[in-house]
């Protein structure tokens, strides 16, 4: 077994990467982390340090009669935009996965490219198609737009699962009568399963903090959380808004370690499937 040396001039580039790295990670970090303390302030204003420690935004945050409805809205917002965009994203790829047609490249592209072009460009574009058919004052528009948006994610995500799927088995159903649609859901499904998952859980995030698309299709009735931290920035600022931020980071966190344990999850099953 030949193990593996360093000179000193490779480890100190190897710990010099890693302390820029960590560098790089507080600078991205740590202007979110100080939300956090501030959300438990006892004083009525950003100030630091804290006057002293209470949950009274927490409070305030679970008994106003404008967080928790915007909680709600957010929540079936994001559940029904990330069903639609799940099944619509993990079909889409695996049509571009098993076909090959002219223009697959072109629509493809078209398939992503919310997720290249500015969000306040996709608003403007859905905004002018949705109030042509009434949908700019309700729920049901904000849940299209958001499936739209999730789709990218959706597809991105299960491309890369399905790159490690063997296509053999399928043929191996097939020549056991097993029709197209049952192959799928009985051999490539459990296999790209997690792959779909994190897909959805991108999808889920998109929507849930997504602003922009929020502000021109609901109406005052229908403010997602989002949207809501943004009016109370604008209107009278509050230190409630600190308490949302830092649920939507302690969800952003959850997100992140659910996506990294079905990584693993998936990695394992990858190494312990028969060659």
């Amino acid at each position: 077994m030949q193990v593996e040396t360093w000179t000193v001039g490779q480890k100190l580039t190897r710990w010099c990467l890693r302390g820029f790295a960590a560098l790089v990670l507080m600078f991205l970090v740590a202007p979110i982390l100080v939300v956090i303390p501030l959300s438990f302030s006892a004083g009525s204003f950003f100030h630091f340090p804290l006057p002293g420690l209470s949950l009274r935004w927490y409070q305030d945050f679970f008994t106003s009669g404008n967080w928790l409805p915007a909680v709600w809205n957010s929540l079936v917002v994001g559940v029904s935009s990330t069903l639609i965009a799940t099944i619509l994203g993990t079909v889409a790829a695996f049509g571009f996965w098993r076909g090959r047609f002219w223009g697959r490249s072109f629509l493809f592209a078209l398939l992503i490219s919310p997720m290249v072009i500015p969000v306040i460009v996709v608003a403007v574009g859905v905004y002018l198609a949705f109030a042509r058919v009434g949908l700019t004052d309700g729920l049901l528009g904000l849940c299209l737009a958001h499936a739209a948006l999730g789709v990218p994610f959706v597809v991105v995500t299960v491309l890369a699962t399905l790159s490690g799927f063997d296509p053999t088995l399928l043929r191996a159903a097939a020549n056991l009568g097993a029709p197209p649609l049952t192959a799928f859901f009985r051999v490539t499904l459990p296999v790209i399963f997690p792959g779909v998952v994190s897909g959805a859980l991108f999808a889920f995030a998109t929507s849930f903090d997504e602003v922009v698309v929020a502000m021109l299709l609901t109406g005052p009735g229908q403010r997602t959380l989002p949207r809501q931290m943004f009016s109370g920035i604008n209107d009278n600022i509050s230190l409630t808004i600190t308490a949302a931020a830092a649920l939507l980071i302690t969800l952003a966190v959850v997100l992140l370690l659910m996506m990294e344990w079905l990584r693993r999850r998936s990695d394992r099953l990858r190494t312990a499937a028969p060659e």
